[in-house]
Order: C-alpha cells, then structure tokens, then sequence
C-alpha cells in the first residue's frame, strides 16, 4: 500500500531527528453491516476508510500521529512534527528492509469482497427472526445483525521490517425482547470469528432464534434474586468474562508498566487456587480473537498466563518491553491507524479441569448458577468488579432450581482467583469486544464452568 522508497526515506528522517525507534501503520478497512429489525431490513451500511500511522520512540517516551494521506511530504512532515520537543543528533543507524509475509494461519473464504449476494444474508437472519418469534408469542421485537470488515495493514520499522497482513471478520447478534404486564425482559447472542461469510454454516439460524427467545421468557417469569455472600458456578463460554476484565487486564504490561496492577510483582509467585491455569492464546484458528501478527508485526503466540496458580506471564507490546524487560507476547494490538498500539488480550481463557459439572452442582447447598453473563464495571489497578448474570438459577440442595432475575456479581480478580475450588471440563469461548487505550479491538473470553466458592451477590431478594 505504501511505496517502500517513502517509507524507507521518513524512517530515515526520524532516526536522522535522533529517534530511538520509528514504525509506520498502514491500515486500508472495509466495512458492511446489514441490520434487520421488526422483521424488515432495517439498515445496510457499508463504510472504507484508510490512513497511516507513525510513531516514534525515544527511550520509553512514545510520540504518535497519524493521517489519511499516503505522500512523502506528508509523512515526513507528520514525523518532523512529532520529533520537535524531542529532536536530537542521531544515535541509531537505519537498516534495509527485509520483507517477511506471516503465514496466514486463519484462512478465509467469503470474506466481504467475495460474491455472497445480500439478500442471503438477509434471508438468514429473516430465518432466526421467524424462530425466535415462533417460540412464544411473548415476543415483542427481535433485532438482528451481521457485520462483515477486512482490514488490511502494512507494516515497517526502522529495524528493518517491513510486512503485511489482511483481517477478515464476520459477527452475527440476535436480541429479543419479551414482555408481560409490564415487565420486560430480554436474550442475546453474539457470535463472532476471524473469518468470512462461512461462518454462518455452523451456526444453525433455527436453534439460535430459539436461544434467544428462550433467554428472555427464562428471565421474564423469573423469580427475584437473593443477596448476600454465596457459593456461585459461573458458566462456560462468556462467564470468562470476568477474569477478562477483573484479572486479565492487570495482566497486561499497559498496567504492569506504571506497577498500577496488583500483579506487577507477583512473577513465579502463586495468585490464585491451584487448579486455575490460564492462556492468552492468539493462534487458534479462526478464533475472534486470533491474528497472525500484532499491530507492531510480530508473529502472534501462546502465552500461559497462570500456570497452577502460579503468575507465569505478561503480555507485552514493544513499549512494555522496554519499561519492565518481560518477554514481548506478540500482544501489541491497536483498533486502527489512529492509536498507538500497547498490550492488548487476544483469546484468554481458563483451561479446563478435571471436576464434573454435576458434581460442582451437588456440592453447593445453596447458591447461584449463572448460566450467562452480561456486562459490568472494573476499576483499574485493583480489579474490583460488578457484573450481571443475565441468565441465572438457584441451586439448592445440590440441585438447580428455579430461574432469577438478573444477579450481580461484586468482588475483585485477586479474591475471585483464590476463591476457585472447582473447574470443569466443558470450555468454551465467546466473542467480544475490548475498549482500552489504544482503542476497541476483538476479544475472545472463555473457561470451562467454574465454581467460587464466596462471592457478593447483589439480588432483589434477601432470601
């Protein structure tokens, strides 16, 4: 995308203005989104944007700008801005690209400059709106969504490299509303893969409708919660979200590098059960999360993140690197060219267990299985948390019972950690996005149902 003489000649002019480090972000993005709701096509919108992103680093000090304009007079002028309360004699040499395509290990196949028609994609969502609103007639209003991007970047750096990547995503959401004598409730799912259009043949349109549409009349006829201190089992799949926001984030050098999280000095030291190990996973194929290079160009990887309770790993961008001396992660992620990228999660998980999930069950006499988690708070730094559970259940005398209305969970990452007793061996994961300082990018959470043995849980109900 961009000529590789301009981009050699402005990492030149910020080594020449005594840069330490210079990288250039090429981004060209492409976006369609069609939306269907009160079972009509509601919305297709489709979007292209591009721009160049340049950033400098001397010492650990990050400058940063960017623009929509591919010249060299441009992209030098941008560089010479950006070094004048920096500039001085240079103390690095450039060196010559070298040219290296990562291997592109989450292939697409109808990606959205493929030929899939609209009206498939139409028809398909029109299959989970007749679904959904077949289940009951209880169903007022079902709001449906797909939204296909391809993000193409082109990296290089003045440590001589120079390569690219494109991106191909596809997410789908359903939302229903139900309501009864003034009481309204409501389900949602949103799944999403690094990948194109095919990702709608695993996804059964009939059965998802129906997930949907039960969600909501599961939590409409709902009883209220009871509140107070309680064993809870969260769920497979999204209930991840939790140690996403509440652990993960104090896992990321972004964090770790200002000793803002409580873990930036627990290295080989234990921070939760010994049953609780935990990944950050960036290669698993055609996973939201997944990418074969980071937005600083490095190959994407593994990182364990806790290994038997023990704190085995960071993850790490370049600047990271540089402030704490921990390994980089391939983890430098940035929503597009208008952010400098920093320490980013990729797919992060609890690995699974060994203990069965009814036996999880029978060992709780009274508590809380929340079977699906919705969204929340953290404070940064500590990892003190409150999320909903937008579809739970009371266990009682080792027995899932009768379904409640939305609980809330409140605790902290560290405590929740060290509160793990069980995990079971059913994982699963669950798209989502993640908003931090350098932006929104794909996220995916996930673990194997888990058991707490205390936490808060804040309900309608005081038993």
């Amino acid at each position: 995308m961009l000529d590789k003489n301009t981009a050699q000649d402005v990492l030149f002019e910020a080594i020449s203005l005594g840069a330490d480090f210079c990288d250039i972000f090429v981004e060209r993005h492409k976006s369609k989104n069609i939306q269907v709701l009160s079972s009509k096509v509601h919305e297709i919108k489709s979007g292209i944007d591009f721009g160049i992103g340049v950033r400098l680093i001397y010492g650990t000090k990050v400058l940063y700008g960017y623009t929509n304009r591919i010249d060299k007079e441009e992209l030098i002028r941008v560089t010479r801005l950006l070094a004048a309360s920096e500039k001085r004699s240079a103390v690095h040499e450039q060196k010559t690209f070298d040219f290296s395509k990562a291997e592109d290990i989450h292939p697409s196949i109808n990606g959205i400059n493929s030929d899939v028609p609209d009206q498939q994609k139409i028809d398909y969502l029109m299959s989970i709106d007749q679904s959904a609103r077949a289940h009951h007639e209880k169903i007022e209003q079902v709001r449906l969504g797909v939204g296909q991007r391809m993000q193409e970047v082109e990296i290089f750096n003045s440590e001589g490299l120079h390569t690219e990547d494109t991106r191909h995503y596809c997410r789908l959401f359903a939302m229903t509303m139900a309501s009864h004598e003034g009481e309204q409730a409501t389900g949602y799912e949103a799944p999403g893969a690094l990948t194109g259009w095919e990702m709608s043949k695993t996804i059964d349109p009939t059965k998802m409708g129906e997930m949907v549409a039960k969600q909501a009349m599961t939590k409409l006829f709902a009883d209220p919660c009871p509140s107070g201190k309680m064993p809870v089992i969260l769920d497979n799949g999204f209930g991840g979200v939790i140690f996403h926001e509440a652990c993960g984030h104090l896992l990321e050098t972004t964090s770790v590098q200002k000793k803002a999280s409580v873990f930036w000095d627990k290295m080989d030291k234990k921070i939760a059960n010994t049953c609780v190990s935990a990944v950050d996973d960036g290669t698993m194929s055609n996973y939201w999360g997944s990418i074969n290079i980071d937005d600083e160009g490095m190959p994407t990887q593994k990182t364990q993140l806790i290994k038997d309770g023990i704190l085995t790993g960071f993850l790490v961008d370049k600047v990271g690197h540089l402030k704490t001396g921990h390994p980089r992660s391939g983890s430098g992620r940035k929503e597009s060219y208008k952010f400098a990228p920093a320490s980013r999660m990729r797919n992060t998980y609890i690995e699974p267990g060994k203990d069965s999930f009814d036996d999880m069950i029978s060992s709780i006499d009274e508590g809380i299985y929340c079977k699906k988690m919705g969204g929340g708070s953290v404070q940064p730094g500590t990892g003190e948390f409150n999320f909903a559970s937008n579809e739970s259940y009371l266990i009682k005398n080792g027995k899932i019972d009768k379904p409640l209305k939305s609980a809330t969970l409140i605790g902290t990452g560290p405590e929740v950690l060290q509160q793990i007793s069980m995990i079971s061996d059913n994982l699963d994961l669950a798209a989502g996005m993640c908003g931090s300082v350098s932006g929104s990018v794909p996220t995916t959470v996930g673990q194997a149902a888990l058991k707490i043995d205390e936490i808060l849980v804040g309900g309608q109900s005081n038993g």
